[in-house]
Formats: C-alpha cells, sequence, structure tokens
C-alpha cells in the first residue's frame, strides 16, 4: 500500500510550492530530486516578481496578478512554519523614463492598472526624485508601481524545504512513485518530452546575473535598461539578467555578463563601485507556448506536469501551487486556457 499519496518529482520551485500546497491540505507528500533542493533554475540570485505591464489584459498575466497578489501570505506562513526567511519584500519598482513619448505611454498603463489591479497595487507616473538610488531619468519622470515584489531564489526554496521538514517530509534522491506523480523537472522534464514528440515542446533558455556587495534593504527594486536590480535583505544587491539561446556552457558566465554588470553599473551610481561577490549563469525552463505547462500529463493516467516556469516561476509559484494542489487532491481543474499541457504538446 503506497504510504504517499502525492509524489513530487523536481525540488525546484515549482516543485517545492506545491508539495507545500499539498501538505497544507493534509496529503502525505515525498519529494523526490537526485540533485537535491535549487539546483537548477530556482538557484538563481536575482528573484525579481514583476508583473506585466497593465495593457493587452489576458489569461496569464491575470493569473500573475492573482499570485503576486497571494505572495506575501503565502511566504509569510512559509517562513513561519520553517522559521526560516525567504527573503521576500514587496516594496515596488521604479523604472526611469526616457522622453515624452514614453510618459505617455507610462500613464496610459496608469490607467489600465487603475482598472484592472483593482485598486490592489498602483502604477503611476511621478518625478523621479529621491527614489533611495540617486537614479538618473532623462526625462525626468519615472514609473513606480506598487505590486512588483522581489525574493531570495535560494533562500526562498531553502524555507519551503524547511517548513516541509517541519511537517516531516524531506527532499529524497531516489523513491518510487507513491499516490499521484507531479513532474516539476524543469529543462530535464522538457528535453524529456521532446525526445517523445515531433515538434518543441520546450527548451532551455541561458541565463546570467551578478550578485554585488551593496546593501540597499528596503529600496524599491529597479528595471532599467532592461535589467532588472533586486536589493536583498541580506545586504547585496542583484543584477540580471541576459537571455540566451545559443551558449556553449550552460552554466558558464562570460562577457555577456561583464556586459551586465557594466550597464547597470553605467545607470546607477550607487554600484559603480560595488565589488562582485558571485556570478551566476544556468538555463531557465521556458515551454514552447511561453506560459507555464500546467495539468494532466495526457496518457499518462495519475501523472501531471508543472513546468515552464522561465522567468516568472517564482512569481507564479503561489497561484500554480493553488491550482495544481487543486486539480490532484480534489479533481478541481483550474487552470486558464493556453497554461494547459496540451498547449505546448
Amino acid at each position: 500500500m503506497a504510504t504517499a499519496d502525492i509524489t513530487v518529482r523536481g525540488a525546484g520551485i515549482f516543485g517545492l510550492s506545491i508539495a507545500w500546497a499539498c501538505v497544507r491540505r493534509g496529503a502525505a507528500v515525498q519529494v523526490v530530486d537526485p540533485h537535491g533542493p535549487a539546483t537548477g533554475a530556482s538557484g538563481g540570485i536575482v528573484g525579481a516578481l514583476a508583473p506585466h505591464v497593465p495593457e493587452n489584459w489576458n489569461a496569464k498575466k491575470q493569473f500573475q496578478l492573482e499570485s503576486l497578489l497571494m505572495a506575501e501570505a503565502f511566504w509569510s506562513e512559509v517562513a513561519e512554519a520553517g522559521r526560516q526567511c525567504a527573503g521576500y519584500n514587496r516594496s515596488g519598482r521604479v523604472q526611469p523614463l526616457a522622453d515624452a513619448h514614453a510618459i505617455d505611454l507610462a500613464r496610459g498603463r496608469s490607467a489600465g492598472a487603475a482598472a484592472l489591479w483593482h485598486g490592489q497595487a498602483t502604477w503611476h507616473v511621478r518625478p523621479a526624485g529621491d527614489n533611495g538610488w540617486r537614479l538618473a531619468s532623462a526625462s525626468g519622470f519615472e514609473v513606480f508601481d506598487t505590486l512588483s515584489a522581489h525574493i531570495h531564489p535560494q533562500q526562498a526554496c531553502a524555507a519551503l524545504v524547511a517548513a516541509l521538514d517541519a511537517r516531516g517530509v524531506q527532499v529524497t534522491a531516489d523513491a518510487p512513485d507513491e499516490g499521484l506523480a507531479l513532474h516539476a523537472t524543469g529543462v530535464a522534464g522538457l528535453a524529456a518530452l521532446n525526445a517523445t514528440h515531433t515538434r518543441l515542446v520546450g527548451a532551455g533558455i541561458k541565463g546570467q546575473a551578478a550578485l554585488l556587495d551593496h546593501a540597499a534593504p528596503g529600496a524599491p527594486q529597479l528595471f532599467v535598461d532592461g535589467l532588472h536590480i533586486i536589493p536583498h535583505a541580506n545586504g547585496t544587491t542583484a543584477i540580471g539578467s541576459t537571455t540566451e539561446r545559443e551558449y556553449d556552457d550552460a552554466t558558464g558566465t562570460d562577457a555577456r555578463l561583464d556586459a551586465v554588470i557594466d550597464r547597470a553599473r553605467a545607470h546607477v551610481p550607487a554600484l559603480r563601485d560595488a565589488p562582485v561577490l558571485a556570478r551566476w549563469a544556468g538555463l531557465r525552463p521556458r515551454s514552447r507556448s511561453r506560459a507555464p505547462m500546467l495539468g494532466a500529463w495526457p496518457d499518462r493516467r495519475g501523472h501531471f506536469i508543472a513546468n515552464g516556469g522561465f522567468k516568472i516561476g517564482f512569481g507564479m509559484a503561489p497561484k500554480v501551487a493553488e491550482v495544481m494542489a487543486d486539480l490532484m487532491l480534489e479533481e478541481r481543474d483550474a487552470i486558464p486556457p493556453g497554461f494547459e499541457v496540451a498547449a505546448s504538446l
């Protein structure tokens, strides 16, 4: 007789979050990962939880909005359960505006946020000022949104592991399937699906990021020149990231990261002399549809997939965990159109 109701394969952000959601509902869960927790894309260093722009609204943007609004309660509960901080902070985000056209566009999006975010967060244009960074704006204006948050990816995964451990669930290197099986195996899982399908299901997209020795805890995150600049609570600042479809070394950093660091320092005076503490590179799983792949695995009864988090896995995780627990434990399908596994197969 099976001793687990759910076997979760993969101890990245999707696997750990779904395991936690199932444990909270009273399910017996085992988590299996031969490499250990957060050894793939979820072991990164940036952790920007930033919304899509509030225009051209669709199911993906609505799902992300709901997940970002759930995040504070989700991570607070995880931290309390495992007595370990996840590094979560909803301190907002600043984006400098380059010219009059950018200001007009941003003001239109402010109206969109008012209509679509239902007063739960704001997106507004304001004169550039003392935002904690001494960041210049060519137009003299910037966007500040109160929906954006950030998290420390490695700390967040460690906090989930600690919360699960407090409920008697450990991450093991190997174990047979017991009960239903969830496959949250990231790039390796996409490669396995590619091998059995005639068209590309998904792929790993390389990203590179850096961690600098600069403390700005409580300051808003920045989005400038295509870069996320994240002030972590532990006194470091993360910068990322590249998006590379072609690469020779999946986990090696190179001159492209040097360019990212140089761009960040050029825009943000506070970072110009900050030493680099760490350089990170890894593959992030992106599905063919570019949306997360969630739901039952066709033709494999009792098996489910949660994959394709790409750059927004941590932001999507609270809501992904909820809908996958709904599906597996209650047979209630709340997965939005376009997220179904079949959309990428």
